[in-house]
């Protein structure tokens, strides 16, 4: 990919990009895609999702997005919420791998007065405040075994009862949902209920990493600069032709949010009006489909977590099944960023 508006600088010649033809090519983009404004680039790999969106989004079915983390999928989730009939209606996000495990089903279906220790007060869940909206669920793959079933029934019959009640509240929710693991491999492994696995991919959408977008690459780079720029009240114009042709060849393993952050760090640094980019690593993350030790070892620890139900200790629990100590797996969970406040909520 060529950059090849020629400056003279100080007597030098240098190659410059000027940013506003980016930001200019992406107001183009947005008013022939007619309402997809915040999703930037015109790719082929991009507006192929864009055109499943368009055929999903008037339709009350369920979609599973999946991608790589960093991808963009709840502002895939969102774009089908404002081009679906229910685009007046509430749109309710709930990362599932963010809520421990004991509070996960009241975050979901809501809980009664005295339903628990703690409960004080009666609360409504997730699915209740989404009624004729959508509700988003992202990290569908981290749900766990226990409460896939309750998922299952009110994804069918659109009924759940909230924790401590008997009483039937009927709702009517679109769920989009969203992963960046391997869902049929948890299935296989019986980590993930075949029948919620068929219910949730009934319309699948699968996100292009940044890798494989890479002319929407520029595009992105101006849309971030103009945000943070604006932010940081600084006047950013343009970008050597190296420095945009070094970010179009970098892999970007954590994709769009990773270049996000990059670029932010950028304007942060940027005195002038052209763009200081400090050095991108010089040994990118290994490709996802390369899977590391600690990957491994990650991933050992949490299937062994979650067939004890995310219990720690004692004779039946995840450190015995593992033959480590206690105290072992707990360090060895904080290193390979498993969150112990999830194993602590299912005890």
């Amino acid at each position: 990919m060529q950059f090849d508006n020629v400056i003279v600088l100080k007597g030098r010649e240098e190659n410059y990009v000027a940013l506003d033809q980016y930001i200019a090519e992406h107001r183009d983009a947005e008013e022939s895609r007619n309402g997809f404004g915040e999703i930037v680039g015109s790719s082929t790999a991009l507006n192929e999702v864009l055109d499943q969106i368009r055929t999903v989004a008037p339709t009350d079915s369920t979609v599973l997005i999946e991608g790589e983390t960093g991808t963009g999928k709840e502002l895939i989730a969102h774009a089908i919420h404002t081009h679906s009939r229910r685009r007046d209606r509430p749109f309710i996000k709930l990362n599932c791998a963010a809520i421990p495990l004991g509070l996960l089903e009241s975050e979901l279906f809501g809980h009664e007065k005295g339903a628990f220790t703690g409960a004080v007060s009666q609360k409504i869940g997730r699915f209740e405040a989404a009624n004729g909206g959508t509700l988003f669920l992202d990290e569908i793959g981290d749900i766990p075994l226990e409460l896939q079933a309750k998922l299952l029934r009110v994804l069918q019959e659109q009924e759940f009862e909230r924790l401590g009640s008997t009483y039937t509240h009927r709702v009517n929710v679109r769920v989009v949902a969203a992963t960046n693991q391997d869902l049929p491999r948890l299935v296989a492994s019986k980590q993930f209920r075949m029948d919620l696995y068929y219910r949730l991919n009934v319309f699948p959408i699968a996100l292009p990493p940044l890798r494989h977008r890479l002319e929407d690459i520029p595009m992105l780079v101006a849309h971030f600069v103009q945000r943070y720029a604006e932010r940081m009240a600084k006047r950013i114009e343009s970008v050597t032709s190296d420095a945009m042709d070094a970010l179009v060849r970098y892999p970007w393993p954590g994709n769009i949010r990773e270049l996000q952050n990059f670029i932010e760090r950028a304007v942060i640094l940027t005195n002038g009006d052209v763009l200081h980019l400090s050095a991108l690593p010089s040994n990118a993350a290994a490709p996802p489909d390369t899977v590391t030790l600690a990957d491994a070892e990650r991933e050992h620890i949490l299937n062994a977590l979650r067939e004890t139900n995310w219990v720690v200790g004692g004779s039946t629990g995840a450190a015995a099944r593992l033959g480590v100590k206690r105290t072992t797996l707990i360090s060895k969970m904080r290193k390979r960023g498993v969150s112990r406040a999830m194993a602590v909520g299912a005890v």
